[in-house]
């Protein structure tokens, strides 16, 4: 059986986002400014980088016949596919929030 939750939980840390994908504000003044949560992102980012790239080696590594356990390269592409599905779907909540927040009147 593959395990995925541990990388979604880590990937799905990296949002402020509840239960129903609303935005959670921080009040203004909260220890954790911009600057931080870009950091925040871009390390997630990376490890989503990650994946993917471990994911090409097991891949090939299986192709030139260096690994013979398929169950070890299907659970790291499905790893990789995932957290990549989930940070498509954050970035598009945040284009999302970033419309609505254009059109709102002033």
């Amino acid at each position: 059986m593959i395990n995925l939750n541990a990388n979604i939980s880590s990937v799905s840390s990296m949002t402020n986002l509840d239960a129903i994908g609303t935005a959670k504000v921080k009040p203004a003044g909260s220890e954790s400014g911009f600057a931080e949560t870009i950091k925040a992102v871009e390390k997630h980012i990376s490890k989503i980088d990650d994946l993917q790239q471990s994911s090409d080696i097991s891949i090939q590594d299986l192709l030139a016949g260096k690994n013979e356990d398929i169950t070890s390269v299907v659970s790291a592409v499905a790893k990789a596919d995932m957290s990549f599905k989930l940070l498509v779907g954050v970035r598009n909540k945040l284009i999302e929030a970033y419309k609505q927040t254009m059109n709102m009147p002033l």
